[in-house]
């Protein structure tokens, strides 16, 4: 593991990060779960989330002027909590750029705009069960994977 980098910057993502995250998340999907996207597809996806911010934010990790990492973070209303739950989702880091803080930063981004903002309940997301050096990640930062199990339909 190599040093943290001091100088990331944080930020809510802009619409000319659009291709970035495009190319994360084709690279996410083939590396995590041996899928290739749709570009077409997962392009209008990700241009969705900008032209219609109720679906969801999407936030960078900023070096030398360069994205080199990301995520989405979508809300579901809880009855239970009377607040929001915010997801997150779509993590990637540039390979070359892993190991040295940029998920623990954007997580630690999101996490205090989560705890500044009172409709906001906490934090979750769902990670694939061979993914375990993400599993890993997310307990080293006080998450816990031991409430709930996922169950999914998906159209084919």
């Amino acid at each position: 593991m190599t040093s943290e980098l001091p100088d990331i910057i944080y930020r809510r993502a802009r619409p000319d990060d659009s291709t970035r995250i495009i190319d994360f998340q084709l690279q996410m999907a083939r590396e995590t779960e041996n899928l290739e996207l749709d570009r077409h597809i997962l392009a209008g996806g990700v241009a969705a989330v900008f032209e219609q911010p109720e679906l969801g934010t999407y936030y960078v990790a900023e070096y030398s002027g360069e994205p080199a990492g990301s995520l989405l973070v979508t809300r579901e209303w809880s009855d239970w909590r009377n607040a929001f739950v915010w997801w997150i989702q779509s993590v990637y880091v540039v390979p070359e750029m892993r190991g040295r803080g940029i998920y623990r930063g954007l997580y630690q981004h999101i996490r205090q705009l989560a705890d500044r903002d009172p409709a906001a309940a906490g934090i979750r997301l769902y990670v694939d069960n061979r993914n375990t050096a993400a599993r890993e990640v997310y307990r080293r930062l006080g998450m816990n994977g031991d409430h709930y199990r996922v169950f999914e339909w998906l159209k084919e």
